[in-house]
């Protein structure tokens, strides 16, 4: 028996030689098919060639290509230091999201630590893995929220001392 589970000999009067597809009867269609597929690949080939894609290759010929002189750091008087300025509606966007935060991650411990329902803690009044896991992710969206919310009022205050 053979790989593709043909075995050497007679199939449905068909005289197999070794391997799967040796077929003796379909010789003929086999180098039809070889032909067939060489036509093709040369055809396919002279299609690529043939469209002048090569000349549009950087480096084909192991050149190199010439390379753009480098843009300056400083594209402006004050160089790369200046101070980042916030608009006024994303210093307000910034400002209320930390407030937001504020109020829905106390909102989620103070629900969390008051749970009736078995989730966060255990029969005998331990906390289960859930309420570690959601404690930390309270503490985590809290103190991003807390930063961005620093941000805003900042950028506020920036626009309030400007204007």
């Amino acid at each position: 028996m053979f790989a593709g589970g043909v075995a050497e000999g007679l199939v449905d009067g068909l005289v197999l030689g070794e391997g799967l597809g040796a077929a003796t009867a379909g010789a003929d269609a086999s180098a039809r098919d070889d032909r067939t597929a060489e036509v093709t690949s040369r055809y396919r080939l002279a299609v690529f060639w043939g469209a002048g894609t090569i000349e549009n290759v950087q480096g084909t010929r192991r050149e190199v290509p010439s390379t753009s002189p480098p843009r300056p750091r400083n594209r402006t008087p004050a160089g790369d230091t200046e101070r980042m300025k916030l608009s006024r509606p994303v210093s307000w966007f910034l400002l209320a999201f930390g407030v937001w935060s504020w109020v829905i991650w106390i909102t989620f411990v103070k629900n969390l630590v008051k749970d009736g329902s078995g989730l966060a803690f255990d029969d005998a009044g331990d906390p289960t893995a859930y309420f570690w896991v959601h404690l930390l992710l309270a503490v985590v969206s809290f103190v991003l929220g807390t930063v961005v919310g620093g941000i805003g009022l900042r950028g506020v205050r920036a626009l309030r001392q400007t204007s």
